[in-house]
Formats: C-alpha cells, structure tokens, sequence
C-alpha cells in the first residue's frame, strides 16, 4: 500500500512539473530564440566563406566543426531553458566551484599556444584543455559561471550590500578574474569586471562604493603592471589603436588590414565567399577575433548594418526579459548575459574599426570556437528561462 501511494505521488509530482513546463512554453520569447538561430546561421555561412581556402584539401573541415558547436550550443540552451533558473541557487556554487577547478587545471595539463598572430603575437597563452578533438577554454565558461554565483548571492542579500556583503561577492568575482588574467586572457578578464561591475550596480550597491571600486581597480592595475601580473606586450595590444599611424607591418596590422577589408566592402559587399583580404588569409584570425571584417568585406555595410541589428534585437529582448523578471535573482541573471552580451559585441566589431584595443574577445555566436558558442547559446537560455516563468506569482 505505501509503495502503491508513494508511485502515485510520484506520477502525480511529474504531471505537475509536465503541466509547468507546457505552461511556460506559451511565454517563450520567440524573437529572441529567432534572432539567436539567425546569428547562428549567418555565423556558420561566415565562418565558411572565412575558412574554405585554409586546407585547400578539406575546404568544409572548420564548417563541419562549427555546425556541431551550434548542435551542442542548441541542446545546453534547449536544456539550460527546461530547467527552472530557481534550481541555480541550489547548484550556483557547485558550478562555479567546477569552473575553478578548470581554470586550475589549465595551469597543470593545459596547451601552450602563441597569443595573438603575426605581428601582433604577444608570448605565449596556456588557456585550452585538450579534450580530444575538442579544445576546452574554461575562460569562457568562467564568465558565465561568475554571472550564475553573483546573481545568487546579490540576490540573497539584496537588504543589505553594504561593506560586509560586498566584500565577499568581490572575493567570488577576483578568484576567477585573477585565474584568468594569470593564463593570461586579459580579454576575457575585462568582459568579467564589466559583467561584475554591471550586475552590482543593478543589485543596487550605493553609488559611493561603486566608486571606491572603480578607484582600487586602477590601482590595482598599475600594481599589476608593476608585479609583471599585466604584461607589457598586453599594454601594447591594449594602447595600439591609439597610435595609428604605426603602418600595417607594426603593432596595428591586424587592424589595419581588418579595416581595409571592411573599407573595400563598401555598400553591398564584394559578394558572399569573395574578397581578396579574406580569400587570400591576408588577415590573420579572420575566422575568430576579426570575423566582422569578413562580414564587412563580403556583405558590405548592409551586411554589417544586419548583423548589428540582429544584435540590437537580441539586446532589447534581454532587457525586456531583464525588466520583467519576477525576482531579484531572475533580473541578475538577466543583467549579467547582457552585460555579457552587449560588451562582447562592442569591443569586438570596436577593435575590427579600430575604435577599441585587439583584446581576443569572439563575437558572439559569429566568430569560430566552441566554447564561446556553447557559452554564449547557455546564456541565452538563462534569458529564456526567467522571461518563460515571468507570468508566476511572486
């Protein structure tokens, strides 16, 4: 008899949580799963035309590779999307906690490889963990975790985020940070103190910690610079775009030859898997940090003006889903992916214009990697997650 009732709780628990489910799929944001499918797709495309004259023998290789990222991509946000974003305050530590463990793993079986290419290579990087054909950056996955963390804790002590909180949560936010910029991946770093600084502003902290906060950062990159933490080929890469009369075979070739791509472009573009810059591979990592100028060379300012757009769509949808949300944890979560999301796609686009310093930071779902991919498409089912459950009671 007790097992007969027990299996029919059982069943009766699992008919509720069906029942939940379904009733959150009818407030799924339907543009804002298009507009990241549409990214996706046009990021594949790109990626082709950007890599088909690479091996000359296997011209689709990065293409097949690229396609089952965005699978993978698909089924975590699928899976991140189902899960209900208030099951993270259970599981929030224990995934940061794992995605240290990573960052620490780098350091012991991690692969060596040159950062930054060409004229611009800046020593060496040890940021990948082989994982047979599969290259691991747990930098990626770090930011994401630290949104996950932060909106958890912020969230709990949203009364009071004075000095006594405010410690601990820079303490979760500086283990990660420093980890990353000791790999070194100072692109990444940056991307995480714009996340962080973002979300406690939203989380309410007053403005004259904030304040104080930013005062210790830039002391705290000079003493970097002075310990030798920051290197002095990354103050190169990070003060360059400011001097650029150095000509295309100095510190700015890379962006130099990305604006010359971007400049031939024109209107309409030189036509999809054309172009001379990007045909020819004159301009180094065209398929990950400067894939806008492949855009921008061979779908033109029309091109580039729809890219951006679809970015622009996704943005607005993030914070409507960041406005809406329910909860103070569901609007952290909300805030750290746009933050995320938006510096991302500034600083890289900004840096293929010159606008902005070659940090190494992907466009999301555009640029080639699957780490970045499978981030950036969890990400966007944490959105999804918290606008689906909006309409329950508080």
């Amino acid at each position: 008899m007790a097992a007969h009732l027990l299996d029919r709780g059982a069943r009766a628990r699992s008919r509720r949580e069906e029942s939940g489910v379904l009733a959150a799929l009818r407030h799924l944001d339907v543009v804002l799963l298009a507009s990241t499918l549409a990214l996706s797709v046009l990021g594949i495309v790109v990626v082709y035309s950007a890599t088909k004259s690479v091996y000359t023998f296997e011209p689709t290789y990065y293409l097949k590779r690229q396609l089952v990222f965005s699978v993978i991509g698909i089924g975590v946000m699928a899976a991140v999307t189902f899960i209900d974003y208030r099951r993270l305050e259970q599981w929030a530590y224990v995934i940061f906690g794992a995605v240290l463990l990573s960052l620490l793993a780098v350091f012991v079986i991690g692969k060596s490889v040159t950062a930054g290419s060409g004229a611009t290579a800046s020593g060496v990087a040890q940021r990948w963990i082989n994982l047979g054909p599969f290259q691991l950056q747990p930098s990626e996955f770090a930011a994401l975790a630290l949104v996950g963390v932060l909106a958890v804790y912020l969230s709990n002590h949203s009364e009071d985020l004075g000095p006594k909180r405010l410690v601990p949560a820079l303490v979760l936010a500086g283990v990660p940070f420093l980890l990353v910029v000791k790999q070194p991946d100072l692109g990444t770093a940056i991307v995480m103190v714009v996340v962080v600084f973002t979300m406690l502003v939203v989380a309410g902290v007053r403005v004259r910690y904030l304040v104080l906060l930013v005062v210790l950062g830039i002391v705290g990159f000079y003493g970097g610079v002075q310990v030798h933490l920051v290197h002095a080929s990354q103050i190169q890469r990070l003060t360059s775009f400011l001097h650029p009369s150095t000509g295309a075979l100095g510190a700015n070739y890379q962006e130099d030859v990305a604006k010359i791509a971007i400049g031939t472009g024109g209107l309409k573009g030189t036509g999809l898997f054309d172009g001379i810059v990007t045909t020819l591979n004159y301009l180094p990592e065209q398929s990950t940090d400067f894939i806008f100028a492949t855009v921008g060379e061979q779908l033109g300012f029309v091109g580039s003006a729809v890219l951006i757009g679809l970015f622009g769509v996704m943005s607005l949808r993030i914070l409507r889903a960041m406005q809406s949300a329910k909860d103070g944890l569901g609007r952290l979560l909300c805030t750290g992916v746009l933050a995320l999301v938006v510096f991302s796609v500034f600083q890289n686009i900004g840096m293929n214009v010159g606008l902005m310093p070659v940090t190494g930071i992907p466009l999301p779902f555009i640029s080639y990697g699957g780490s970045a991919i499978i981030v950036f498409f969890a990400a966007i089912g944490l959105v999804l997650n918290v606008e689906m459950r909006r309409f329950r009671s508080r």
